[in-house]
């Protein structure tokens, strides 16, 4: 029997998620020194050439000054928490940037400019990256980490998968769990564009948000959200496939991420909305069916 290692459950991961239609790169290929380098360092987490292509596709309407100035706020949140920077950030990629810019008739006029496309899900760049680096400036030097598993919208990283291999009895899905907390300490930069958190086994897996502690990092049962996936269907399978369908993800960023707020300033980020009532988005995928329509956000 092939030993169920988590090199085998990381390309099965990939697997899954290329069936959805996602493109699929090799980290230390994309990186500023690789073959086909898309970033400018270990430093640089967002794949900045996807996301200003995106800008300009979604947002043709708009001068290249405005979309210059809609990635330029976007790109440089500075608040200073990892939370207060990913809550300014999922603001920014629901809700839109505004901006100012200079019309043709010379007049001062404002904007919206839209880094994802909430309508047309294939009007975005869906990438699906492993191994890949982030390194991150510390007091005693530098340090760098290697996720297993990131999923992209838009050169955007939206989601990180870390894996651990079921077969080692020292290495248990709250390892994963752990790993991330590491992650999201010395390497916040990447977490700042976080939407979701995905930890496994190979044999249980496990969704939860940014700040989710371990009551709340739950499974995910079902692909559809009819029925109940078959116990034949692996839990990382169903996951991913659940939640990374390129229609319900978008749905799940859009209406049920919330962040709950304490004086004015976020605590803590939320998608249990999400997990602990999965048949509620086929329901509400129901009532705003799709193609485009114009739709009334829900509060989580």
């Amino acid at each position: 029997m092939t030993p169920f290692t988590e090199s085998i459950i990381e390309q099965a991961a990939i697997d899954w998620l290329t069936e959805l239609g996602y493109s699929y790169a090799f980290g230390p290929e994309i990186a500023f020194d690789g073959e086909r380098p898309e970033r400018g360092d270990y430093q640089e987490t967002l794949l900045l050439g996807r996301l200003q292509a995106a800008i300009a596709r979604i947002n043709r309407d708009l001068p290249a000054q405005a979309q210059e100035e809609a990635l330029r706020k976007f790109t440089r949140l500075g608040k200073p928490s990892l939370l207060l920077n990913n809550h300014a950030f999922h603001h920014m990629l629901v809700n839109g940037i505004e901006v100012d810019y200079k019309a043709k008739d010379g007049r001062m006029v404002s904007g919206r400019v839209y880094v994802v496309d909430f309508e047309n899900e294939e009007n975005n760049d869906w990438l699906v990256v492993n191994q890949y680096t982030v390194e991150a400036s510390h007091q005693n030097g530098k340090v760098n980490r290697r996720p297993d598993v990131v999923i992209f919208i838009n050169g955007l990283p939206l989601a990180v998968i870390e894996l651990k291999n079921a077969a080692d009895e020292n290495a248990t899905i709250w390892s994963a769990f752990n790993q991330l907390q590491t992650y999201k300490e010395q390497i916040p930069a990447l977490f700042h564009t976080n939407e979701l958190l995905i930890i496994s086994d190979g044999l249980n897996a496990r969704i939860g948000s940014l700040t989710a502690n371990k009551e709340w990092f739950l499974p995910w049962k079902t692909i559809e959200g009819e029925t109940q996936a078959p116990a034949s269907v692996t839990q990382l399978e169903v996951l991913l496939k659940g939640v990374f369908e390129k229609r319900r993800f978008l749905d799940l960023i859009r209406y049920f991420i919330v962040f709950e707020q304490e004086r004015g300033a976020p605590t803590v980020k939320k998608s249990r909305a999400i997990i602990n009532s999965t048949p509620s988005i086929t329901r509400l995928q129901k009532r705003f069916a799709h193609p485009r329509q114009k739709k009334k956000p829900c509060a989580s």
